[in-house]
């Protein structure tokens, strides 16, 4: 097996798990005590727009790291979708595919299904509902909570802080909840 062959293979959870623990050790070693994606947004907003606005209005320098790890996950995705992309089609099981097809989901060439997710489909109300709807509940629920999943789950939880245990089970319920009882709703309009 080739080591192109092997990166285009799914990690299994015995690699991918210790890979991504190990960014809590290797952040608190190097002097960080916060790490998360959502952060970086007001990092770039604060070197990009000097305002007299209080909340852009710190040291972004000091945080430069986050932008560099941001800017490397871009990177990463860029190189997963071009170059290390399976071009088969995804594999699904028949049961799911069978309730995939009451919510007139039939393409499984891509990641995300191209019968929901294509240009067409947000003009529509289950379109605006998934793609403009969602990402206002996520962005405001990432300012919210004061962090996202990723700073939360895997920063907040391994250093013991109570609200990142709080936020990580809204998170899972509000997850089980959308998955299971909203979603196919919205899927059936």
């Amino acid at each position: 097996m080739s080591l192109l062959e092997w990166l285009r293979q799914p990690w299994p959870w015995y690699i991918a798990g210790p890979l991504l623990g190990l960014t809590v050790p290797v952040l608190l070693l190097l002097g960080n005590k916060s790490f998360g994606i959502s952060s970086s947004l007001r990092h770039i907003c604060a070197a990009c727009l000097p305002a007299n606005i209080p909340f852009f209005q710190y040291n972004w320098k000091s945080e430069a790291w986050n932008l560099f790890f941001v800017s490397g996950i871009f990177i990463g995705a860029v190189i997963a979708t071009t170059l290390l992309a399976d071009p088969s089609p995804v594999k699904v099981v028949p049961a799911l595919q069978t309730e995939l097809a009451t919510y007139n989901i039939y393409d499984y060439h891509h990641l995300v299904p191209a019968d929901l997710f294509n240009w067409p489909a947000l003009a529509t109300t289950k379109g605006l509902l998934m793609m403009v709807g969602g990402g206002f509940l996520v962005g405001f629920g990432t300012r919210y909570a004061g962090g996202c999943t990723s700073g939360h789950a895997i920063m907040g939880l391994s250093t013991l802080q109570w609200p990142s245990l709080v936020a990580t089970c809204c998170f899972m319920a509000g997850g089980l909840i959308m998955a299971n009882l909203i979603l196919p709703y919205i899927l059936k309009l």
